[in-house]
């Protein structure tokens, strides 16, 4: 009888040994799961969804059911959602070849600087048949290291801005500006080459038509134009150069230009007339004025106009007559179409945000060249 008790001890301990080993492999897949499972690439795993509250209550339970390691796996997440709910985006993947010429030509170019420009002789006519050798660049009050490229261009696209004052001063001939606005949009503007877009400011700067080559639209932005309240000149100006003309995108080199319609009084503007003229230059955009001050005397929003067009490479027109309006338009298609464009590497540049003279000299005599004064270096 001892014998069969001692028989029975033993078998039961032999099968307490076996189940506990039994327990100790089925608690193993468990600890792989919660070592192991890392958030894998977003494009391998499908999106996780949030384990529903209930899942952290049950989440003990997993590791004694061996035959079910992805119940732990799922549960896991509900432990830590914070953490493991998404998965990590992976590691940024090295630049491409392409992403690194792209910086190499950032890096080349920096220190390029493009300059548009009209030549024209003591009569005032324009001279378009001169070379690269036919002049000579001075940029900081050195003369340019490297020219790296020169055009004759008569077909650069355009990027227009015209801004039409809508003050009260100018009320009794808006009608007639109006008009020559329209024709002047009519003859220059390309269809899918040009763009154009039409403000009208008083106090405040209007943008009636936005950045398009169609015509009849750039026509109906002038039409809606209103005459009406106080001149913010400087306000408006500053506005078409920063956020129109600024970041306008294009495909390659472009002319930038405003047409400017006023009388040049200012009584409302929150920046100065050098601040304007500074966002102009920084835009690269060329101002052309044309004069609304019919009554035959010098006044001094022309001399204003005048400094504008004068800074940023343009020119200022003080029609005598109203009708007038219509040949100073006509005077600047001409001069956008018959323009020089050259790229120079600077003697000493460096990139300190300082502004930079810029002088293009004729060799040859009798000829005169406009261009904008100087730029803004960029900075690292």
């Amino acid at each position: 009888m001892k014998f069969q008790h001692i028989l029975i001890i033993f078998a039961l301990t032999l099968c307490t040994a076996a189940l506990a080993q039994n327990s100790a492999q089925g608690d193993l897949p468990s600890a792989p799961s919660a070592t192991k499972q890392k958030p894998q690439p977003q494009a391998a795993l499908p999106p996780v969804e949030p384990a529903p509250a209930a899942t952290a209550s049950e989440s003990p339970a997993a590791p004694s059911k061996p035959a079910e390691p992805a119940a732990a796996a799922e549960a896991q997440p509900a432990a830590q959602p914070a953490e493991t709910s998404k998965p990590a985006p992976p590691p940024a993947p090295a630049p491409t070849q392409d992403e690194d010429e792209s910086v190499a030509t950032i890096r080349r170019t920096v220190n390029e600087v493009n300059v548009v420009f009209t030549v024209t002789d003591k009569h005032g006519r324009y001279v378009k048949d001169l070379k690269k050798e036919d002049f000579k660049v001075i940029d900081d009050s050195k003369p340019a290291a490297e020219i790296r490229s020169f055009h004759a261009e008569a077909d650069l696209p355009l990027q227009v801005g015209l801004l039409v004052d809508a003050s009260n001063s100018i009320r009794d001939r808006f009608k007639f500006e109006q008009l020559a606005a329209i024709e002047f949009l009519n003859q220059t503007i390309r269809r899918k080459y040009d763009r154009a877009f039409v403000i009208g400011f008083d106090v405040t700067p209007e943008v009636t038509q936005d950045f398009t080559d169609d015509t009849e639209a750039l026509a109906q932005g002038v039409r809606q134009l209103r005459p009406g309240g106080g001149t913010a000149l400087y306000d408006a100006l500053y506005f078409a150069c920063r956020d129109k003309l600024l970041k306008a995108d294009h495909k390659g080199p472009v002319r930038r230009a405003i047409i400017l319609l006023s009388d040049g009084d200012d009584n409302q503007s929150h920046v100065t007339r050098e601040e304007a003229i500074e966002m102009a230059e920084r835009a690269e955009v060329t101002v052309y004025t044309i004069s609304t001050n019919l009554s035959g005397t010098s006044h001094h929003g022309d001399k204003v106009l005048e400094r504008i067009s004068d800074a940023t490479g343009g020119r200022s027109y003080v029609p005598f007559q109203i009708t007038e309006v219509s040949n100073a338009f006509a005077a600047i298609q001409e001069e956008l179409r018959s323009q020089y464009a050259i790229s120079y590497k600077p003697a000493d540049f460096t990139p300190d945000g300082r502004y930079r003279t810029i002088d293009i000299l004729a060799q040859a005599k009798g000829l005169h060249v406009r261009s904008r004064r100087g730029y803004y270096a960029p900075t690292q």
